[in-house]
């Protein structure tokens, strides 16, 4: 049997802190990602579609997942960012933005606005933060590929039974390895810890409940880019920004990157069960003849194009997220106070966070409360 004294569930950005803060203090631990990848909802690609944790590779990505911070109220992500010696830039909002207010009416210019405080993004985008983080842990401790489906409380340890999907001749195999651990780390949403992992024993029914009614946020949504050699629409003014009431995006902004390729990048006004009745293909050629209504018909012909929905990511969205709305969510208890579970199991995703639930800060904040918390119990 595996062992380790921490297991750290979620290789996102609040189980890469984690990681991250308990590798300086020198405590042992695993870090178990169902996914292939690190970064969890945080995803950056390329303008050739591919993902990587060579920042050398390119610094010319988008985001598919959050893309903002915001350094003057969030203050531990702006500390982090700097402390990993990322950088920064602002979102572009210079110029009108179009307002397209009915299906038979013609979009309209008007006066743009300036954010307050102002959006940041950084360069290599939000994935530069997550793969910083990881270049600074020891990589065989983070283990992609590894999803966890139960945890076992015995009298003396926690047993997380593992899931690994490998693939071999061309097959994929499902085996299944056993951690032996003291106490765990939940770095997911809480409705998906407590829909796709098994507690033995269950966790108290409060808990339960709360964990299960917290919703994902980013499960519901979905992005379209558009990749572009110029950005036409600065040049005649605008900012990029738009709201539509026709879609099927609904608010569009300036998505390019702080060098190399421009991009225009939109959220989905289209409910999750609609979109998945049509076919990706569809979807993107109507988010590009909307784009030329909006911004010309230059907007019609992307060098490339991404279209990434969220309530389609098994290991992001349950079938209740998919009917959540999307605000942010009021964070649950993160730990059972009483019962077996009491002090050895502690969530610290994102939803968790008092501050910022569902943002990249949250995240950050929840990561850092959760190993405070964690620490104290082991001195």
């Amino acid at each position: 049997m595996n062992t380790a004294r921490i297991a750290i569930i979620g290789a996102g950005l609040s189980g890469l802190y984690a990681a991250y803060l308990l590798e300086k203090q020198g405590i042992d631990y695993v870090l178990l990602e169902a996914r292939d990848r690190i970064g969890g909802r945080i995803h950056s690609v390329a303008a050739n579609g591919q993902n990587t944790i060579d920042m050398t590779a390119s610094y010319d990505r988008f985001d598919l997942g959050p893309s903002w911070f915001w350094p003057g109220y969030q203050p531990q992500l702006g500390q982090l960012v700097q402390e990993l010696g990322l950088e920064c830039f602002a979102q572009f909002e210079d110029g009108d933005m179009v307002i397209e207010r009915s299906p038979n009416t013609a979009p309209i210019r008007m006066k743009g606005y300036v954010s307050s405080p102002t959006s940041m993004r950084l360069v290599g985008g939000m994935a530069a933060l997550t793969e910083a983080l990881y270049q600074r842990l020891d990589s065989d401790r983070v283990l992609t590929g590894h999803k966890v489906c139960q945890l076992r409380k015995t009298e003396m340890a926690i047993e997380v039974e593992v899931e690994l999907n490998t693939t071999a001749d061309d097959q994929c195999h499902n085996e299944k390895i056993t951690w032996q651990v003291l106490q765990v780390l939940l770095a997911l949403p809480p409705r998906l810890a407590e829909q796709n992992i098994e507690f033995t024993p269950a966790l108290p029914d409060d808990l339960a409940e709360q964990w299960a009614s917290t919703a994902t946020w980013m499960a519901p949504h979905a992005k379209y880019f558009a990749i572009y050699d110029t950005p036409f629409w600065r040049e005649q003014g605008l900012s990029g920004s738009a709201n539509s009431a026709v879609g099927p995006l609904t608010e569009i902004h300036d998505a390019s990157a702080a060098h190399g390729h421009v991009a225009l990048f939109g959220f989905f006004g289209v409910a999750p069960e609609v979109r998945q009745s049509v076919s990706t293909d569809e979807l993107k050629f109507h988010c590009r003849e909307q784009l030329v209504r909006l911004f010309g018909i230059q907007a019609q012909t992307p060098v490339a194009n991404f279209f990434k929905d969220w309530s389609q990511d098994e290991f992001t969205a349950t079938s209740l997220d998919v009917q959540s709305g999307s605000q942010h969510p009021h964070p649950p208890a993160s730990k059972a106070t009483t019962g077996v579970w009491q002090d050895n199991l502690i969530g610290i995703g994102s939803e968790w966070s008092r501050q910022f639930p569902g943002y990249v800060a949250g995240a950050v904040e929840a990561a850092s409360l959760g190993v405070q918390d964690l620490l104290q119990q082991i001195r």
